[in-house]
């Protein structure tokens, strides 16, 4: 992934493809991240179609889940860390955040969600000492 997972080799920033974002762990279609350049932030676009990203925070735990679409560009983002008019978890929906919103600004999580939350939590619980410990090490 570039600069935000620009699947266009180049991010808006001018940062190249591969440098924003850091790969701990694959299962399946989903993808385990840490963003490298402080504040947490989500890939935007992904070189892997309807790819879905878990992007880790600083600590090391699941902060975004977001969903990738057929043109490689995000649909929908579950923020997992905060709440938002009581809900949390949360689902934004939209390229950029929430633009394809209700005026609440973001929905409850739906089952199918909710699954995948679980799953996501389970795969990293399992994995996240090896893996973590790993990252931590280099950086």
């Amino acid at each position: 992934m570039g600069g935000r997972g620009s699947s266009s080799g180049m991010s808006v920033k001018g940062l190249p493809y591969g440098t924003e974002f850091k790969s701990l762990l694959t299962y399946g279609n989903i993808k385990f991240v840490v963003y490298k350049g402080g504040e947490t932030k989500s890939p935007m676009e992904t070189m892997t179609k309807r790819r879905v990203y878990v992007t880790l925070d600083q600590q090391g735990e699941p902060a975004y889940i977001t969903y990738h679409d057929a043109s490689n560009k995000r649909t929908k983002q579950i923020d997992l860390q905060h709440e938002h008019q009581h809900m949390q978890p949360h689902t934004h929906h939209g390229y950029y955040h929430n633009e394809n919103d209700t005026k609440k600004g973001a929905a409850r999580p739906t089952a199918k969600e909710k699954k995948l939350v679980q799953l996501v939590n389970k795969i990293w619980k399992e994995r996240k000492k090896r893996v973590w410990t790993r990252w931590q090490a280099r950086h």
